[in-house]
Parts: C-alpha cells; structure tokens; sequence
C-alpha cells in the first residue's frame, strides 16, 4: 500500500501492543476481544498541517492497515466469527467518530491544541485604524488568533481581496460595479457590512486665518481637473483670500478618500488635477499641513481628532451656511455633503472559519465603543442589529449593487 504523507506505514506500531496484530488462537472470542480493545487503543490526535489542514494520517493509516490486513486471513480464520464486513463497519465507525470529534475540537478549541491562526486583512487607511483597535481587542481574549493588517488602500485592498487573497477588507467607499465583477470571475462571494460614519475633513494649517469656510464651489474650483496649472493661488478661490500660493496636498489615485471626495465635490469620480502633492499615507498629509502655511487637504475625520492642535478643520458650505464636521452634524445631517459610510467586506468562504466568524461577530459587537475610540462615529443601535443579522445570516452582495453610494 501506498505511504500516506506525513504517516508511517503498516508496520507502525500503535497504543496496542504489536503482538496484538497477530492471528489471535481462539477464533472467536480471541477475535473479538483483539478488535474491541484495539478499537478501544485508537486515539485521535488533532494537529494542523502547514497552517490550514487537519491531519490525522497515523491513525487513519493505522486503521486502513488493520483492515487490509485482516481481510488479507484465511477465509477460515472468521468461522464463527465476526465478518470482514463487520470488523469494516467497526473500523468506519471508528474513524467517523475521531474525525467528527477532531473536526469539532479543530474548529472551536484550536487554541488549546497551540494552533496558531492568521486572518488577512488589507483595506483602507481611514477604516485601517478602527480594525487595529479591534484586532487587538479581540486577540486579548483569543490569543491563538494572530491578524496581519496591510493598508494598500481601497482600490488595492479590493485588488486583493477580489484575487481571494485576504480574508477581509476595510473600504472608504463602497465596492464598484468593476470590483464586483472582478470577485465574480475569481469565485469570490463577499459581505458588504458598514461598520461607522465618516465625515470627510477638510484641514489647513492654523497659521491659515482666511480660510474658516468654503463652498461646495470653491472647493471644486481648486480641485477639477481644469484648474491644474491655472488656479495656483488663494485669492483665485476668493477675493477676499491673501495672494499666497495654494499648496495642495492629497491623497493618491487609488484612495476611496480621493474617490469619495472627487464624486461629491467635483461631480464625477477621480476627475482631479494631477498637480499636488499626492500620498497613500495620511499621516504624511498631516505633517506636510502641519508645516506649511498655505496647505491644504482633506482625509478621513479620524486623523484630524487625532491631531487638532495641528491642524485646523475648514467649516463646508453646502448652501445653508458653514458647517463644521463632528458627531452631531454628522447625525444630525447637517455636515451631508462630505458624509459618508465606512464599510468592511468579508470573503464569504473564510467567514465560516470559526476564528473569522469571531472575528467578525467581535468586531461588530464592539463597534459602537471602538469605532469611537478611532475618532469616528458610531452608527445607530438598530443599524448594527441590521448589519449583525446580515452576516449571521450570510447576505452575500452589494446593498448597492456595486453602484457608487452618490450619483453625481
């Protein structure tokens, strides 16, 4: 018979003795007894294989040994006793038992086998810091559990979890029709869930003493495509501004900020002017604000809470007067323009692993104190039990079809 990887072969030596494995002298009873108590012996040990598979190749080999080799005596040898279809179906039930019970103690009690277990998360940098505070949280309580958190951005994280390479994905904007498509071809069915509100800030430095407001206007008069090389100064967006230069920092093209941001400002997704200062990174943002006069850029309101004696955040005109962004303009609609949900997406297939499942039940459990511990805001009571009951109840799909969230 052919090795199985990772077992030995028929001469390995099981919790029974060796000499167990020879003809027994009384047919019957000797029979019998020899099959009750190696039945017995068998013990299951649960391991894991390379990270991702249950292997119990010794004893399973131990158990396809067993019965070649009783099927394999004389056919006299079973006068009066138990049949080769019974020591089989004693065998069978055997395995099915150690297997179902492996498979149990596999999924929920890994950690006490010391089985480590990663999920993949990549997404956003404004939904990045909410999932840290969450993945540490959680692996407090299940430290078996180990997450690796890229920050590829919307566009990328969805790249890469449309490829089925990541388990989750944290996104600044919804999934696009595309991205859908591409989640399709690759077989991956996906979880849309909204886990808190973002209102989009627009930050300058505070040295910068004219600019407490702007219009929906002025702001698209800085950042549409036609105001690349032409719209260079402060007092081109309004009179009454200084004539300093305009420093504009923001960020790059496969940020969900920039997408968000260009579809309710400018009218039409990514249509920007290619000539500022553009970084994946927000903090970077922050520092190039912080330290420049003349700056300014916008990025979700978490960096902005974090860094208020740094910057200063500029109240949005969406024609009924300036408003500033916060948790009470938020809610109360007033701060609409720039509003807009954060969401995470999950692999459909990963979350029926148990330590993604978890995951996923902590992190939406938890969201109302931890998303405010990331500086953003929460959403209602009962939109959470909504968002629960869809993935407990595996709501595959786009709410929105893969349709932007704000036609233009």
């Amino acid at each position: 018979m052919a090795q199985l990887p990772g077992s030995s072969s028929c001469s390995h030596s099981s919790s029974i003795r060796s000499s167990n494995w020879r003809r027994p002298k009384n047919r019957h009873n000797s029979m019998t007894a020899w099959l009750s108590k190696w039945l017995r012996g068998i013990r299951f040990n649960c391991s894991n294989r390379d990270g991702t598979q249950l292997r119990l190749l010794s004893e399973y080999t131990k158990a396809i040994c067993v019965t070649l080799h009783v099927e394999n005596y004389p056919a006299h040898f079973y006068s009066g006793g138990p049949s080769v279809g019974v020591i089989k179906m004693a065998v069978a039930r055997k395995l099915a038992a150690g297997f179902l019970a492996c498979a149990i103690i596999f999924g929920a009690s890994r950690a006490s086998l010391g089985v480590e277990q990663a999920i993949r998360i990549d997404g956003s940098g404004t939904v990045t810091p909410i999932t840290r505070i969450v993945a540490t949280q959680f692996q407090r309580k299940q430290n078996a559990v180990k997450t690796s958190i890229g920050n590829s951005g919307t566009d990328g994280s969805f790249e890469r979890f449309c490829r089925g390479e990541t388990d989750l994905s944290g996104a600044s904007r919804l999934i696009l029709k595309a991205e859908v498509e591409a989640c399709a071809r690759a077989g991956v069915d996906f979880l849309e869930l909204p886990i808190a509100l973002d209102p989009i800030t627009v930050v300058v430095n505070p040295a910068n003493t004219w600019a407490t407001s702007l219009t929906v206007a002025e702001l698209k008069q800085m950042w549409e495509p036609a105001a690349q090389g032409k719209v260079t100064r402060w007092k081109q967006v309004r009179a009454s501004f200084p004539n300093s230069p305009l420093k504009l920092y923001g960020p790059d093209l496969r940020s969900g900020n920039l997408e968000e941001f260009t579809a309710r400002i400018v009218g039409k997704y990514k249509a920007i002017r290619k000539d500022y200062t553009a970084s994946e990174d927000d903090n970077f943002l922050v520092r190039r604000v912080a330290a420049d006069r003349n700056g300014l850029t916008y990025f979700g309101y978490g960096y902005y809470a974090q860094n208020k004696d740094r910057l200063k955040a500029v109240a949005i005109d969406s024609g009924n007067g300036p408003v500033l962004p916060s948790e009470q303009t938020l809610s109360n609609g007033t701060y609409r323009t720039l509003s807009r949900y954060l969401f995470i997406y999950i692999n459909a297939k990963s979350a029926d692993r148990p330590e993604v499942n978890e995951f996923v039940e902590y992190y939406l459990q938890s969201a109302p104190t931890l998303v405010r511990q990331a500086n953003y805001v929460p959403l209602t009571e009962e939109v959470y039990g909504y968002v629960q009951r869809r993935f407990q109840q595996r709501q595959t799909g786009s709410y929105y079809g893969g349709q932007p969230e704000v036609t233009p």
